[in-house]
């Protein structure tokens, strides 16, 4: 059964590749591209597939080439412009990536697109793309919390006035104050960072950009009035310098030793573009140099190395580290 189902799939995929006439494709090109689609195939079985098809599909043929030409006749009343094997291999393996990226308006459209992806591959046994979606994975690096939930309602809403440029009324719960507050937004971006996506605007009096979590916003609504633009926004940039902060993020030189086996990860994923690494003397930790973020992540990230690190600047770093050691040793006292 399995075989059947590959032989429909390739035939299929074989027709959606010949182009109505005027246009016209030669055999062997077909060939290539059934071979680009994942399906392993002989230029005679491509040949006999064409025979098979050019009656009732109604095929023209020109013979004036050692390798003929293949074409649809104008009026052939078929449409095969749906699926082909890469586009479903694409949409399959993006799918699970775009649910926090598009517009809810966006993802409703591709719902049916992403089911008949997925089935498209589920119903193919013989082809190499189709073991690729079985086989391909992304997996975070180091321990990924799992996505904060967001009300499928408020990503309608905020998806909605984010792309049509509209005013935003939400119930957020403050962090800090653990209570609910209504606010009006004038969105500006989002940003899907983590385990988390944050909302970037500012609150309407005002004009300072801010972020909000998606995941404490507890109602939405998308106003018919618009928002106030943000002409000088641009999102790269304010990643870069302002995200998850209130103050521009200024580059620090980290100067600190590290262990063999983190001195091996940075020489392979370095830390950043301005990035050295020098070996100690009579010691297999190495010194390093790197142009990094004066960041809260950052910091995170040196405090994640804990004994295969020692830092030496910056001194605020060195201070924090310190403190961090001090907290945690009080912790495992008896």
């Amino acid at each position: 059964m399995s075989e059947a189902k590959d032989t429909l799939l390739r035939l299929i995929a074989l027709l959606r590749l010949i182009p109505r006439a005027p246009g016209r494709i030669a055999t062997t090109t077909l060939l290539e591209k059934l071979k680009d689609d994942g399906f392993s195939v002989s230029l005679r079985t491509v040949q006999r597939d064409l025979d098979r098809l050019s009656i009732p599909f109604a095929l023209q043929r020109d013979e004036s080439a050692p390798s003929f030409r293949w074409s649809l006749s104008e009026n052939a009343p078929i449409d095969l412009s749906a699926m082909d094997t890469p586009t479903a291999l694409a949409l399959y393996l993006a799918e699970s990536h775009l649910k926090t990226l598009l517009p809810q308006s966006v993802l409703d459209q591709l719902g049916p697109q992403f089911r008949m992806a997925r089935d498209y591959l589920d119903n193919l046994e013989n082809n190499g793309l189709a073991h690729w979606a079985r086989r391909v994975r992304a997996h975070p690096n180091g321990k990924s919390l799992q996505p904060a939930q967001i009300a499928s309602q408020v990503w309608e809403q905020t998806s909605s006035a984010l792309l049509e440029h509209k005013q935003l009324q939400i119930n957020y719960l403050s962090r800090s104050k653990r209570e609910l507050k209504q606010l009006l937004i004038h969105p500006a971006g989002l940003v899907s960072r983590h385990a988390i996506s944050y909302l970037i605007g500012s609150v309407d009096g005002y004009d300072d950009l801010r972020q909000f979590a998606l995941h404490r916003i507890h109602q939405a609504e998308c106003l018919d009035a618009a928002a106030r633009a943000h002409n000088d926004f641009e999102i790269d940039s304010y990643i870069r310098q302002n995200l998850n902060t209130a103050e521009l993020i200024e580059q620090v030189e980290l100067v600190a030793d590290v262990s063999p086996q983190i001195a091996w990860l940075l020489s392979e994923t370095p830390l950043s573009n301005e990035q050295s690494l020098k070996p100690l003397p009579d010691s297999d930790w190495q010194r390093l140099r790197a142009i990094v973020p004066d960041d809260q992540e950052t910091l995170w990230w040196v405090f994640g190395l804990g004994e295969n690190v020692r830092v030496w600047e910056p001194q605020s770093w060195v201070l924090a580290v310190r403190e961090k050691a001090t907290r945690l040793s009080a912790l495992y006292e008896y």
